[in-house]
Parts: C-alpha cells; structure tokens; sequence
C-alpha cells in the first residue's frame, strides 16, 4: 500500500504513536521533523506538509504501526504490526556486526 492512500491526521498520528509506545522526539526524528512541529500537528495547531506527513507514516510504520485505508468494511484507523520489544530487538540487529556485505542466498 503507498502511502498515498493511507489518511492520517493529527489526532490518528498521536494515537498511533502512543500505540507503538514511542516518543515524541523518536517520531519526529525519524520523520526528520521537528518535536514541536509533531506535538503541534498531533494538537491540530499546525498542519504538515504532504511529504512531512509522508515521512511521519513511515517512521510510524518503521516503529511498528499498520495503517488500514478507508473502506467498505470500516473506516481508515492503524494497528500494531509488531509490538515494542520486537522494535528493541531490530534496533540491536541493525547495530550488531561490521560493514553489511552482499547475502549468500
């Protein structure tokens, strides 16, 4: 699914976040936006840009969210693709070894 489809708004964003039990400023600088700018769009005080909004579903994704469209079905909301632990347990693979190098598969 291209992120394109997926609607997200402020008070989604934030939801989203707390669901993935991730901070403001992680969000935010994986998002590569500023923490103000995040808690303000999550408040509905500012709006972000269509490639901000981008980046912040993708660093959303990146800490575990699932987004789900607008549907027949249901309307559009987010759920967990994988909890938090398993987000640690990522963050340790990718630090762990020296210069990546071409798979043997």
């Amino acid at each position: 699914m291209s992120t394109d489809e997926i609607i997200i708004d402020g008070p989604l964003a934030r939801a989203t976040r707390i669901l993935c039990q991730i901070s403001a400023k992680h969000v935010a600088a994986q998002a590569e936006i500023e923490k103000s700018q995040l808690k303000d769009y999550e408040k509905g005080r500012e709006d972000l840009t269509a490639e901000q909004e981008r980046r912040l579903i993708l660093a959303l994704e990146y800490y575990g969210a699932r987004f789900i469209p607008d549907g027949k079905d249901g309307g559009y909301g987010v759920r967990l693709k994988f909890g938090r632990a398993k987000v640690r347990a990522i963050e340790r693979w990718e630090d762990e070894g020296g210069t990546p190098g071409a798979d043997d598969v």
